[in-house]
């Protein structure tokens, strides 16, 4: 039964809506679900393995932007140690000067170096026949391992391959009658290698093959220069293998005429299976006992690894439920990617832990990913582990003069980074990052940490200059002086007054209306004078003083419009479909639907409370794009071809902006911890008749039920204000 509190109404809308407590719903911690079990799924032909530890990432097999190049098979095909220190496959300094710099290792060569990693690749003997790498008949994916099964002359295998907390990476393997397990592998050697210098040898002691690495590359460190020669990214580290049983007798090597090395070694297997293992380490003993300890406590250490992805899925982000049970397993699915990418290095510029993009691709935090994935963060129960670093990592560019300057003075920083380099290509999205980091204050109330931003980063980075992205710098530099004030930095604040003007409400909405239908193209907002119309027109939606008139007469005429507007085969079209005959570059067919457009997009329509078509639009995007009708399982490309076939990496945290479509979207979320206030703008979507959320605030776990007829909420710790 609900007990309903009496009518509140807001100045910021008409409607009235009801506000109340769930009698007999309890606001706790919401009961456990094995998430992780929940978001299985069969991917064996149609996707590549992905594991993450914290330093060691695991990719099976090989799909060349979603085209199958080489099937998974038993063993441990390419496990790679990948802490940034490089961002590619080398490890050379910059040749350039000045805080154009790029530092050491930076690359644009060898950016998916694993593909050409050979560490553990199985074959199988059966009654003295091999089966020469067999192909899995099923893969299922799973947020903590992998699971692999094959049948092969007559005999059932099973494997389970996972990383432990210790970064080694292990497949228990379990055979229905004896066989004998083959495995091969050999030495880093990349397609942009010139040496190697690998040395290999058996520890009689820990059973394990011991390998320490070193060659030289092809790299190219700088920004339209040419390729030099230097050390290889894995220069000086050492690789251990180790197996359950003993293989002293069977271990067979061999130096190739590269200087490459070669190993093979055969074991039994039966039903009291097999554990093989790798771990990477700069200290080999470290690598050795990592190899030797992730077999002895394999079993623990398995559930361990289960338990703690479960832990983070249920304890650590916002509890969400619909009718539709695709859409709350895209939701899991997606935070799951985010939450995996997570990386904590303690070594240069990289201090803080962060989120990442993508693992075929190059990793690390993008600036311009970073945009929306700092703001998913703040979304997340334990804010120091899991937003802070967002924001953070990115002030060693800053305070270390590593960005570009104009001579206007707008300082832009590159686009990714790590322990010791930069990539050379700067934008200006960082001016959006300050509104992320304002709302990570906003759900925390930690002055130190926004004193941290503010101080040697964003009161260095835009001291001369605020740069805009999609029209946010009225907005950027309104909270830049809230900043000021609140980190005792009250004497910068006449100069962000002066760096944009917003004394004058005229000149703001003129800086809107001088940019609507511009270049004669009608309800569209700054059309470039080539006609080149994209989605970033409604990004700047997403501004506070974006005139409503301009944001529907925009949506009616270009988003829902499938002639020459952005509603393709589903919604949006990166490109307006009247611009597609005109720009049909490689590039421009490639990327015909991407993730960051979406969320920017509908974003932008959510903020304009235009609901009714952000909440259609925001459901049709999410189950064309993140669903895959046929292998019914949530899934994250980084972009759709114009032919709507898949393009790029496979599990893509470019995708995390959609988070934010269920939270600030759909359910309309915002809280305060400084302002005590928890504010609802809900947009149930019509397809839906309930949906529920839970969501931990200032330490304990507030309920919210949305019903076509109203709101209600359980365990606020704040005043709660629904506004339409």
């Amino acid at each position: 039964m609900l007990s309903i509190s009496p009518f509140i109404r807001c100045g910021l809308g008409p409607w009235l809506l009801l506000v109340g407590s769930l009698v007999g719903f309890a606001s706790e911690k919401p009961t456990f679900t094995d998430y992780c079990q929940r978001l299985e799924q069969e991917i064996q032909g149609r996707k590549h393995g992905f594991m993450a530890g914290n330093l060691t990432y695991y990719v099976g097999g090989f799909h060349a932007s979603w085209k199958l190049m080489e099937d998974e098979t038993i063993g441990l095909t390419h496990p790679f140690h990948h802490d940034l220190r490089s961002r590619g496959v080398g490890l050379l300094n910059s040749a350039l000067t000045g805080t154009e710099d790029t530092g050491k290792g930076n690359d644009y060569n060898g950016w998916e170096f694993y593909k050409d990693t050979r560490v553990l690749y199985g074959s199988v003997i059966v009654d003295g026949q091999i089966f020469k790498h067999p192909k899995p008949k099923s893969m299922r994916w799973r947020p903590d391992k992998m699971i692999c099964e094959y049948e092969v002359g007559g005999v059932t295998l099973r494997e389970e391959k996972f990383i432990a907390a210790n970064d080694a990476a292990a497949s228990v393997i379990t055979a229905s009658k004896q066989v004998t397990l083959q495995f091969e592998g050999h030495s880093f050697f990349h397609r942009k290698s010139v040496t190697s210098t690998a040395a290999i040898w058996f520890d009689v002691r820990n059973n394990a093959v011991v390998i320490r690495e070193g060659g030289t590359v092809k790299s190219r460190p700088d920004p339209n220069r040419g390729e030099r020669v230097g050390p290889c990214v894995y220069s000086g580290m050492t690789t251990a293998l180790s197996v359950s049983r003993d293989v002293s007798k069977s271990i067979v090597t061999r130096k190739d005429d590269r200087g490459v090395q070669h190993y093979t070694i055969s074991v039994p297997c039966d039903a009291q299976g097999t554990v093989v293992s790798w771990a990477m380490h700069d200290d080999g003993d470290t690598a050795i006992r990592a190899a030797r300890e992730i077999i002895a406590h394999h079993k623990s250490w398995q559930a361990a690894k289960t338990a703690e992805m479960n832990r983070q899925l249920n304890d650590e982000i916002p509890w969400f439920r619909c009718p539709d049970r695709r859409y709350v397993d895209i939701y899991y699915y997606l935070w799951s990617l985010y939450l995996m990418y997570y990386i904590e290095v303690g070594k240069g510029w990289e201090q803080e832990s962060h989120t990442q993009t993508a693992v075929n691709n190059f990793l690390g935090i993008h600036r311009y990913d970073a945009a929306f994935q700092i703001k998913v963060g703040a979304w997340t129960r334990n804010h120091s582990r899991y937003a802070y670093g967002n924001v953070l990592t990115w002030k060693h560019l800053t305070q270390n003069n590593r960005f570009r300057e104009t001579p206007n003075g707008q300082r832009m920083l590159s686009d990714n980074k790590g322990i010791s380099w930069h990539s050379g290509a700067y934008g200006v999205e960082t001016s959006e990052h300050v509104l992320g980091a304002w709302q990570i204050y906003q759900h925390t109330g930690d002055v130190q940490f926004l004193k941290a931003c503010y101080e040697g980063h964003f009161a260095k980075l835009y001291e001369k200059r605020l740069p805009g992205f999609a029209m946010n710098t009225f907005e950027v530099a309104d909270t830049l002086v809230k900043m000021a004030r609140l980190t005792g930095n009250e004497a910068d604040v006449p100069n962000w007054n002066q760096l944009v003007r917003r004394d004058d409400p005229k000149h703001v909405k003129l800086m809107f209306d001088q940019r609507w239908e511009a270049n004669a193209v009608p309800n569209f907002f700054a059309a470039p004078s080539n006609r080149m119309l994209m989605t970033t027109a409604f990004w700047c939606m997403r501004s506070p003083h974006f005139p409503n008139e301009y944001a529907k007469r925009m949506v009616h005429a270009w988003a829902l419009d499938r002639n020459k507007g952005f509603y393709g085969a589903f919604f949006p079209l990166a490109m307006a479909k009247q611009s597609m005959t005109q720009f049909k570059s490689q590039d421009d067919h490639a990327f015909g639907y991407t993730p960051d457009t979406a969320y920017f997009t509908l974003d932008g329509m959510f903020r304009q409370r235009l609901k009714k078509e952000a909440t259609e639009l925001t459901l049709n995007h999410l189950i064309h794009y993140n669903y895959h009708p046929q292998w019914k399982i949530p899934m994250a490309p980084e972009a759709y071809r114009r032919d709507l076939s898949l393009f790029g990496d496979q599990y893509s945290n470019f995708n995390a902006g959609k988070i934010l479509l269920y939270l600030e979207g759909l359910a309309g979320l915002y809280y305060s911890i400084p302002d005590k206030q928890l504010t609802l703008q809900p947009a149930l979507p019509k397809a839906w008749d309930w949906m529920e959320l839970r969501l931990p605030i200032a330490g304990q776990w507030t309920q919210i039920s949305y019903r076509h007829d109203g709101v209600q909420t359980s365990g606020s710790p704040f005043p709660v204000v629904v506004v339409e």
